[in-house]
């Protein structure tokens, strides 16, 4: 314990030279040298022997060992995704009203939505730590539950590249961090493949992705869905946009010309019926002249581990 010696570290002092200088002037500097250094090594030693006893007594080392935390809230349905992937799920205790992913999220109590969680329902689920992300849940949110002494962890991952580092960090703070290990080391090999199997710049391919049909959002950059087709080799005609998601024209959809269409999955709808319309008016461009036109699930919408999945569904769609 570096930080323990020097706190209690134990000089040769001013009071020992001058017993020294004192017995010196006195015709005894060799038995008062001696005797100066024998009372120096000796406090030193039992300095050392209580710092020893300190250091390795069963408190101290108690006091050192890091309590997982047991009651966990998580108010991401991303972050709730990757909790239970890491096997945390029975030590979730609360999640957000969008949290549907896996099946038993749902059952977990809800504490309200992403931007207006109760802080009521927080409080009294008793948590030993709240799980919070930079995309979606306000600062003045995870200020104001500093601010009532409950621990908060914010997941700051925004990208495809950052997700493995975002796991390793959650997982070492649950104390699962073999766990963590295992589940990035998953993902990484996961992207890697398809980085692998990148499309030629020559033979890149045009892709628009249809968030939601009407009004008509898609994916921009700053998105998990972006990242997946940059992955791919794709050109995302939203690339340029001001936002992650943009709500486009149709007159701007039928200017770009894509090759390929594909459209999300919608919750609690049927995406095929909601987007005949939409389809409609689009169709003078190719990929819906030439039948490219693709429905997905939605597992491109959550910086998770069901991202793979997703992306496999889009290589699938450009082949």
């Amino acid at each position: 314990m570096i930080t323990a010696d020097k706190k209690y570290e134990y000089y040769f002092t001013a009071e020992d030279a001058e017993e020294v200088r004192t017995n010196d002037s006195d015709g005894q500097g060799t038995s008062g040298l001696k005797t100066a250094l024998i009372r120096f090594l000796s406090a030193f030693i039992c300095v050392k022997i209580i710092l020893l006893l300190i250091v390795c007594s069963p408190p101290a080392l108690a006091a050192e060992r890091i309590t997982a935390p047991q009651r966990i809230i998580s108010l991401s349905p991303a972050t709730t995704e990757i909790l239970f992937s890491l096997g945390l799920g029975d030590r979730v205790v609360g999640v957000t009203s969008f949290c549907d992913h896996p099946p038993e999220a749902k059952k977990k109590a809800k504490i309200g939505g992403m931007s207006n969680p109760s802080l009521e329902a927080i409080v009294g689920l008793k948590p030993d730590i709240v799980v919070m992300t930079t995309d979606g849940n306000p600062r003045e949110v995870d200020d104001r539950l500093r601010g009532m002494s409950l621990k908060t962890y914010v997941w700051t991952a925004r990208t495809l590249a950052e997700l493995p580092r975002g796991i390793r960090e959650l997982a070492g703070v649950m104390g699962v961090k073999e766990n963590g290990e295992k589940l990035a080391r998953e993902m990484e090999e996961g992207i890697e493949k398809f980085r692998s199997q990148k499309t030629g710049a020559g033979s890149q391919k045009k892709v628009v992705y249809i968030v939601w049909p009407e009004p008509l959002l898609v994916a921009g950059p700053g998105s998990a869905i972006h990242d997946a087709m940059a992955l791919l080799g794709l050109e995302n005609i939203a690339a340029n946009a001001s936002s992650s998601y943009p709500r486009y024209s149709i007159e701007e959809l039928i200017r770009s010309s894509p090759d390929v269409l594909i459209i999300g999955k919608g919750a609690g709808m049927d995406i095929r019926t909601v987007a005949q319309g939409v389809l409609k008016k689009l169709a003078t461009v190719p990929a819906v002249k030439n039948g490219k036109v693709c429905y997905v699930s939605d597992h491109l919408y959550r910086l998770a581990p069901r991202i793979i999945q997703g992306i496999e569904e889009l290589a699938a769609c450009v082949r």
